[in-house]
């Protein structure tokens, strides 16, 4: 089934808040703001890749590999 670019975007957003709130140490339990993306949120908290989408997982050390070093401009 085809999903509007959009809607698209919000499924990723809401798979993406639920992964980081399993690293932030929350409870599983949908925001209400993502009551709608439900079943996205809940597949990133749980680690699932989304359904029919091209994830990567995301590395638990990214804020490390991504520090203020890593992405200023040489001086």
């Amino acid at each position: 089934m085809a999903v509007a670019k959009k809607d698209q975007e919000r499924i990723t957003y809401a798979w993406m808040y639920g992964a980081q709130a399993r690293k932030d140490g929350k409870e599983r339990a949908v925001p209400q703001s993502w009551d709608e993306y439900a079943d996205a949120w809940l597949q990133g908290f749980d680690g699932e890749a989304l359904t029919g989408g091209k994830t990567k997982p995301v590395s638990d050390q990214l804020e490390a590999e991504l520090d203020e070093a890593g992405i200023s401009k040489p001086v």
